[in-house]
């Protein structure tokens, strides 16, 4: 599991701040897209995702590997939106736990939609109140991180960078020497 998140989320996060993706954006590609990604709708992240990023230019490939790593926690956020829901904007309560909500609306997604469209809407509207107080506390909370991170990045490059113009200019120097001769 430590494998799967070093390369595909921690590889990619280490390369943006060496390509010069800055921290900032960096750190708000991560917090919009968990924002997103825990939205109490299965099967809509993808294309909120590839909308945001594409709206705010953020960094799509990143964005997505956030969305699909984050997909436990949007399936453990469906209960608490509902709940949070009914409680912002009243209506029946829903009764069921994750399995047997999970089992209804797999065996019988037409019913399921039926019965199930009110409370969605007040779950959706849950996260909509909440998800910019997601990404605000994901952004202010990985910013600092990211900064210390490229901070301890950028000098490395810049020091492997001098070096390489050194030896660059050896190499010049030694054929200019030989030309000379």
């Amino acid at each position: 599991m430590i494998e799967i998140l070093n390369r595909r989320l921690v590889r990619p996060i280490v390369e943006q701040l060496t390509q010069g993706l800055s921290p900032d954006a960096i750190a708000l590609t991560i917090a919009i897209g968990l924002a997103i990604a825990v939205i109490p709708v299965v099967g809509t992240t993808t294309i909120l995702c590839t909308t945001a990023a594409i709206v705010l230019r953020l960094n799509q490939p990143l964005i997505q590997a956030i969305n699909y790593l984050s997909f436990p926690l949007q399936l453990a956020f469906i209960l608490p939106y509902l709940k949070l829901g009914r409680l912002f904007f009243g209506g029946p309560a829903v009764r069921m736990s994750a399995e047997e909500l999970a089992a209804f609306v797999t065996s019988r997604p037409g019913e399921a939609v039926e019965a199930l469209w009110r409370v969605t809407l007040q779950a959706v509207g849950a996260w909509a109140l909440t998800a910019p107080l997601i990404g605000a506390v994901v952004y202010f909370a990985v910013r600092p991180a990211l900064r210390a991170a490229a901070r301890r990045l950028r000098p490395a490059k810049a020091t492997e960078a001098s070096r390489a113009a050194e030896l660059v200019a050896v190499q010049v120097a030694a054929a200019e020497e030989s030309d000379v001769r």
